[in-house]
């Protein structure tokens, strides 16, 4: 099973370096939402912190795994529609091979971006006072939120009927961080708003990251974000592994 594994993910990862406008698209646009809110807005929000980079930091990369599991979708989608899919399951491979190469790709994919956006943050000013084991727990937890949305990712792969349907679910998720202590302290929202805002998981997500980070108190925060990762990803894998198997 391993090793058909490995040659399908080393199938996704030549298409996936074969399409520049992918790298690019996920890539480039957290970095340029990065430098539009510390450099344009950024003097116009009070959060805190000296500099706004870092606190900005985790909402953007959460932002950015949103967009890059987006591309999951559409590489799933296009196995489906052009019949490749079905050719792999009449083949001698073990069907959970097909579907763990697909996010395994993505992981691998995304986790490139991840380090891409921190290194841009360097540049513009990023600095953490982490650990290396602190470091470990922030990049535990964002593969954690990236297992969960890569599997969500897998549903509209497989069921979605035009590849504008496989994408759209990732919409919301890329908003959503908007409506979080992301980009603001979630103090200075109306009433309703807050009470969406400090009771969704990238909220809880952001701020573990960011009392990693900057050597604030984690708390219960570091077990209800991994709460809302573990609990999301344990739905969508059944619902995905659900659906796969009725192909």
């Amino acid at each position: 099973m391993k090793s058909k594994t490995w040659v399908l993910l080393a199938r996704l990862l030549r298409n996936i370096m074969r399409s520049p406008d992918t790298i690019i698209t996920v890539a480039i646009t957290p970095i340029m939402m990065m430098l539009l809110f510390v450099y344009v807005f950024g003097g116009a929000i009070e959060t805190g912190t000296d500099n706004y980079v870092n606190y900005l930091l985790p909402g953007i990369l959460l932002m950015a795994i949103a967009s890059g599991v987006a591309y999951t979708s559409v590489r799933l989608f296009t196995d489906v529609k052009s019949g490749l899919m079905a050719r792999f399951l009449t083949m001698p491979i073990k069907r959970s091979s097909v579907l763990w190469a697909h996010v395994l790709a993505s992981m691998v994919s995304n986790a490139l971006t991840v380090v891409v956006v921190i290194l841009v943050a360097l540049l513009m000013g990023f600095r953490s006072s982490a650990d290396i084991l602190e470091w470990l727990a922030v990049a535990g937890i964002l593969a954690l939120f990236m297992m969960a949305l890569t599997w969500l990712a897998v549903i509209p792969g497989l069921t979605a009927r035009s590849m504008e349907g496989a994408t759209a679910y990732s919409y919301p998720l890329i908003f959503l961080p908007f409506i979080s202590s992301a980009f603001v302290p979630t103090e200075t929202m109306p009433k309703m708003v807050r009470a969406f805002a400090e009771n969704q998981p990238v909220t809880s997500i952001v701020n573990a990251i960011r009392a990693l980070l900057y050597g604030g108190s984690v708390g219960n925060g570091i077990w209800i974000a991994l709460s809302w990762c573990i609990g999301i990803m344990i739905i969508v894998f059944f619902i995905a592994t659900k659906r796969f198997k009725s192909l």
